[in-house]
């Protein structure tokens, strides 16, 4: 959900109490459409006006900086950095904050600037203003024209945006529950009138309202009685005094432990699936609700970008594999291109220069049928002989270099899945990053400038606890596949693997000892889940002491052989995987 009206109002005087009289030390844009304002003694402020998740709050998450500051951080920090904070203010309960600045230029003089955040869905936006209103700039630049309600450039004046055709429970109390008196029409659904006709009132703070004083959240006026009016009535007013008051609670609705909505008042219209915890502060609640969003968008776009360039690759090794064996194919016809030639040199005394075919009886064939064979005019007939000769020596030659060739195109492909299959299991930035790093490494990537010298270090893999106790170890990319079982894992410990299919290393530390039959069963059952086979049933999976498991030489990350194996049959359930003890 996006932060609504009453929401912000608390932000605002959660915020107003912390940044009056807080000096701005420096300005940071981590991404197009977010500023961070770090404060002296304080919590650094985060303004974004991200479409989907504009709103301001103080953060504690770090974010990466780019290496060049966009220019409208630059202007920012031209006229904002050493200013004070001298308000925070929200007009009404409008979706707009604005932060009064004094700030002191190079000649030592004092002036005023003013940023305003709209928090306004797909209009939001970041406003810089002087001392006479005028906008300096804009985050994002709205010229004239006709489906614009107003132009935001340089140079103009500022103007608020036009306020909707609503009744604000802040300063039109009254009216607004007059208007509540009288209702709509019968067929309208409650929620839905109470959003469109009360100014900050979200849908999921109507559905409570409704919910408390019906019991139901999909009600309509019609189905209202006198005493479920009077009932509603009494929410909405207790709302507005809550509103007057400050009275908020940051509370948190979670399902399956993640965060779903957010809100300032206890909800219970949902059942036992939707648990809702309080949180300090509404900044402590931003921060958990949007950065685990912001994160996992982050991941999302990487893994796509990824994705994009390992499937490119793949496609292109299978193309490349396909010419490779129609190339390999033509080979197999070379006998008959030396035939050719054996059969012009065997009837050069019947053949003239400039003859494009040639009629000559096959000796080599039973019955000696006729054969036509194609002659190039422009040479002599000792020529075409030795163009036959040459085409079937090159033919010859040409196969076991094709064959090499068919082989090193299917290992790439093959190595391409896997890393395909990789980034389907990436939970964290770090494993994105690493498989990056590896994309790098082998070449389909291109390095980065600023990053070409410096080299990450690998997560730690996943682990597991068996019933038994017993560690199980999960690679989470080709290269620490590589590390786990060619470099940490005892010798004496079982390796693990899906058979015939792409998946992760999986490491049972045994410590010499004979494991038991669920440690084994569990650990096969890590192999099947991490892997192509995870919505498989009945998938083989192979196991074999470490010692048994080798890297060819010059084989591609990930890539192991082992000569000796039992094979155990799983289907992979994530309700019967074993403890995780890192993630």
């Amino acid at each position: 959900m996006s932060l609504d009206a009453i929401c912000l109002h608390a932000l605002v005087g959660e915020l107003a109490a912390e940044l009056v009289g807080a000096r701005i030390d420096k300005v940071q844009q981590p991404s197009r459409d977010q500023i961070i304002l770090s404060l002296r003694g304080h919590d650094r402020v985060l303004l974004s006006a991200n479409p989907n998740q504009p709103r301001i709050q103080f953060t504690r998450e770090t974010r990466e900086n780019p290496a060049q500051p966009p220019m409208f951080c630059m202007l920012l920090r031209k006229h904002l950095v050493g200013a004070r904070i001298e308000a925070v203010e929200q007009p009404d309960l409008e979706r707009l904050v604005r932060l009064e600045l004094r700030v002191t230029d190079e000649l030592g003089e004092t002036g005023r600037r003013t940023l305003i955040l709209e928090a306004m869905g797909r209009r939001a936006n970041l406003i810089l203003l002087d001392a006479e209103g005028r906008i300096l700039d804009c985050l994002r630049r709205v010229a004239f024209e006709p489906s614009s309600e107003r132009a935001l450039l340089p140079g103009l004046f500022y103007h608020l945006p036009t306020p909707l055709d609503r009744l604000s429970l802040l300063t039109q109390t009254e009216a607004a529950l007059a208007l509540l008196e009288r209702g709509g029409e019968d067929e309208e659904p409650v929620d839905r009138w109470l959003v469109e006709h009360l100014t900050g009132v979200s849908p999921l703070v109507a559905r409570e309202l409704v919910q408390r004083a019906a019991g139901a959240t999909d009600l309509r006026f019609g189905m209202l009685d006198a005493v479920g009016r009077a009932a509603l009535y009494r929410e909405v007013k207790a709302l507005a005094e809550r509103l007057e008051n400050g009275n908020y609670t940051p509370t948190m609705l979670l399902r399956g432990g993640r965060p779903v909505e957010f809100t300032y008042l206890p909800i219970t219209q949902y059942g036992a699936e939707t648990a809702v915890e309080t949180r300090e502060t509404f900044s402590v609640l931003l921060d958990e609700f949007y950065g685990l969003r912001e994160r996992q968008e982050l991941s999302a776009r990487r893994g796509r970008e990824l994705s994009h360039a390992a499937t490119v690759a793949r496609d292109r090794m299978l193309r490349k594999a396909e010419t490779l064996r129609r190339e390999y194919a033509a080979t197999q016809d070379r006998d008959r291109l030396r035939l050719c030639g054996d059969l012009i040199t065997a009837n050069l005394y019947r053949m003239t220069r400039g003859a494009a075919t040639l009629l000559a009886e096959n000796y080599y064939e039973e019955g000696q049928p006729q054969l036509t064979i194609a002659l190039d005019p422009l040479l002599t007939p000792q020529q075409n002989a030795a163009r036959y000769y040459k085409r079937y020596n090159k033919a010859k030659s040409a196969e076991v270099h094709l064959r090499e060739q068919i082989a090193r195109a299917e290992n790439e492909r093959a190595y391409l899945e896997s890393v395909l299959q990789e980034l389907r299991q990436a939970e964290t930035e770090q494993e994105f990053a690493e498989i990056r790093q590896e994309l790098e490494e082998t070449g389909y990537l291109r390095r980065s400038k600023e990053k070409k010298e410096r080299r990450r270090s690998l997560s730690a893999p996943r682990e597991y606890r068996s019933d038994a106790g017993l560690r199980i170890l999960v690679g989470r990319s080709n290269t620490q596949n590589d590390q786990l079982t060619l470099k940490k894992a005892d010798k004496r410990d079982l390796w693990f693997h899906v058979q015939k299919l792409h998946g992760s290393h999986v490491i049972l530390c045994t410590g010499g000892d004979v494991p038991d039959e669920q440690s084994l069963a569990q650990a096969a059952m890590l192999a099947a889940y991490y892997s192509q086979a995870r919505e498989s049933a009945n998938v083989p999976v192979d196991y074999t002491p470490v010692k048994f498991v080798k890297k060819p030489a010059g084989a591609r990350p990930g890539f192991v052989i082992y000569e000796t194996c039992r094979t155990t049959y799983v289907t992979p359930d994530e309700t019967a995987l074993p403890a995780q003890t890192r993630k």
